[in-house]
């Protein structure tokens, strides 16, 4: 089965979960990770339509970004090192992983000398696992707070990653949580803090977090194949 493939089969069920749960598909943007993927494969990924690439670790980034980076827009959606943000700062649009002051510091930093706004997503480590990264959901409120003395840095959001079970069901209150605690804080109407959106749904759950509200998916095996 081809990339254009799997796609069309992960758009249908997209389209199944937001009519499930009263919601459009067109409020759903899929990034498709592809930190497994050759540039060939890549280039499928392009031409099945997708327009959103995720990858994770900066070194191997790089390496596609020379390549295809005139290519769509790309997401850094890994654990993100302070010495590596110089690298990705001006070639990924979105940051999904900022969860510290110091990593938040460097960011304003760079964005500042390329004068760019950088949209970001909070990570949340809301299944509390040691081998997550992220905020425990009652530091982020006032981690936010500390943000708005960056003006380069934009908090479109919260970041997620649930658990890898079976059972995908079993995820429903991670996303759940993750949702109630962005409709908390945006009762908070943090003028630097939009919160809109939040990523979080990934291969094996991904249908599950569209029900319980994501905006963004990251999406690797079920458009690459195992």
């Amino acid at each position: 089965m081809s990339i254009y493939d799997r796609w069309l089969k992960v758009r249908d069920n997209i389209e199944r979960a937001c009519a499930k749960s009263g919601r459009r598909p067109e409020e759903i943007t899929v990034v498709a990770v592809t930190k497994y993927m050759s540039l060939e494969q890549m280039q499928e990924v392009f031409d099945a339509g997708l327009e959103h690439v995720g990858e994770n670790k900066a070194q191997d980034a790089l390496k596609k970004w020379e390549q295809l980076g005139h290519r769509e827009t790309w997401h850094f959606i890994g654990h993100l090192q302070s010495n590596k943000v110089k690298y990705v700062i001006d070639k990924f649009r979105y940051i999904h992983s900022l969860d510290r002051h110091s990593l938040a510091k460097e960011i304003e930093k760079r964005a500042s000398r390329h004068g760019l706004s950088i949209p970001c997503f909070i990570q949340v480590n809301v299944s509390g696992e040691a081998s997550k990264h992220g905020l425990h959901p009652e530091e982020v409120e006032s981690f936010i707070e500390d943000l708005v003395e960056f003006k380069h840095i934009i908090p479109i959001g919260l970041m997620t990653m649930a658990p890898h079970v079976e059972d995908p069901e079993q995820t429903r209150p991670v996303f759940a949580r993750l949702k109630e605690l962005q409709l908390r804080l945006q009762g908070k109407k943090y003028p630097h803090a939009p919160l809109t959106e939040l990523s979080m749904g990934m291969s094996n759950d991904y249908t599950i977090a569209v029900e319980e509200g994501a905006t963004y998916l990251r999406l690797g095996s079920c458009l690459m194949g195992r």
